[in-house]
């Protein structure tokens, strides 16, 4: 039966994706990518010639019909983004539900994508934790900020690095100066950078600095009150 493949790629490092991913590039029909000129690196990097086809954010509403209707037609189609796992903050959702609304096999590889790498390095508890990615830019992102004021666990964000400062000021109004926080640009790269921190250290450093290159925020969670448990005995 013919499928729908979402298929990771790297989120920087282009050694970073699997044998398998490598194939299935090569066996399919048809590949979706987020920008063909982007993905065409990777592609000639790995000799894959499969014809590219353009599947982003403002087209995806127009086109998820007819890809489910090839697909059910017989051809094997993958999907890709620019870097780490489609429909984590990048297109993949709507063709998705489309393909499995339809009665398509949807198959989606294991493979990269920016928060996990980021959520280990942090060294905060990983056990348990919300990704978020990105906040709203403006309308809803304060409310959305007060409401995870009280969260317990570790949280994970996805930011521009034009708006980390930004960001990191907004965190020490509503989380607290004195909250740990981990940033991670540039995962996987030459010049990857994992900084960690009180929200003032974390955002005194990128303060004094350019920021470049996409960024991942881990964040602790708010530590709970230890109950003052005394012998009653």
């Amino acid at each position: 039966m013919s499928k729908l493949f979402i298929v990771p790629t790297p989120i920087g490092n282009l050694e970073d994706i699997t044998l398998r991913a490598i194939r299935i590039l090569k066996e399919a029909d048809l590949i979706l990518a987020e920008d063909t000129r982007t993905s065409a690196v990777l592609l000639k990097h790995y000799q894959i010639t499969t014809r590219l086809s353009s599947h982003h954010k403002f087209n995806e509403h127009k086109t998820v019909e007819y890809i489910a209707e090839r697909i059910l037609a017989g051809e094997n189609i993958a999907l890709i983004s620019d870097a780490g796992t489609p429909s984590i903050s990048d297109p993949g959702f709507l063709l998705t539900r489309t393909c499995l609304g339809m009665g398509v096999e949807v198959e989606c590889l294991p493979g990269a994508t920016a928060f996990v790498p980021a959520l280990v390095n942090s060294g905060f508890p990983s056990d348990r934790f919300c990704f978020e990615g990105f906040l709203p830019q403006k309308k809803g992102r304060q409310k959305k900020l007060k409401e995870l004021s009280d969260e317990t666990r570790t949280m994970i964000f996805y930011e521009s690095p034009f708006r980390l400062v930004k960001a990191l000021e907004q965190f020490a109004e509503y989380f607290g100066p004195d909250r740990r926080v981990s940033v991670s640009r540039e995962l996987s790269k030459l010049f990857e950078e994992n900084f960690r921190g009180t929200v003032t250290e974390v955002l005194a450093h990128f303060q004094s600095k350019t920021v470049k290159g996409e960024i991942v925020i881990v964040l602790e969670g708010k530590q709970e009150p230890i109950s003052d448990k005394r012998d009653e005995g």
